[in-house]
């Protein structure tokens, strides 16, 4: 059994950050996704997709990302329900997010939080047991890639792939 779900889209408000009683984060927000398709009218379609994060990274998705923010999210979906006020059954899908990645600069769009710094790279945060988490914030860092920088810019000549190569 397979349960994994990988997003890409824009946050439609800011997350919301609160602690378990035993001082666990919790982050939640929504992501807009579009679909790959146009309605009728010839206009894209959006997703409202309901994500969580735990832990350190929910602390950094709360810290780094705001309403319209880029993200990456991988996870699983998980669905439950609850009564409502009315008595009646509410059923809830979420994806419980292992990865959010933050993909564009800090300073870009709407409300700057960053005070001025610029943001170059790209933030990972894993939370698989708060395995690894990795931050290219500084171009001062070694490991830093500039994200206009060309890999194939070396090259002499065309890449050669054989069939055997391909993925498909």
């Amino acid at each position: 059994m397979i349960n994994r779900v990988v997003l890409v889209g824009r946050l439609t408000k800011d997350p919301e950050l609160r602690y378990t009683p035993s001082g666990v984060a919790v982050a939640r927000f929504t992501l807009a996704v579009n679909r790959t398709f146009s309605n009728q009218n010839g206009e894209k379609e959006a997703d409202f997709i309901n994500c969580t994060v735990w832990r350190k990274p929910a602390e950094n998705v709360a810290n780094f990302l705001k309403k319209g923010s880029l993200a990456g999210v991988e996870g699983r979906i998980q669905t439950g329900s609850y009564e409502g006020q009315d008595g009646k059954r509410v059923y809830t899908t979420e994806v419980v997010a292992d990865s959010v990645q933050f993909l564009e600069p800090r300073n870009s769009g709407g409300g700057d939080r960053s005070g001025g710094q610029a943001f170059g790279g790209q933030q990972s945060y894993q939370n698989n047991s708060g395995q690894s988490y990795q931050q290219n914030q500084s171009p001062n860092q070694q490991n830093y890639t500039r994200v206009d920088d060309d890999p194939f810019a070396s090259g002499s000549g065309p890449i050669e792939v054989s069939e055997d190569d391909l993925p498909f």
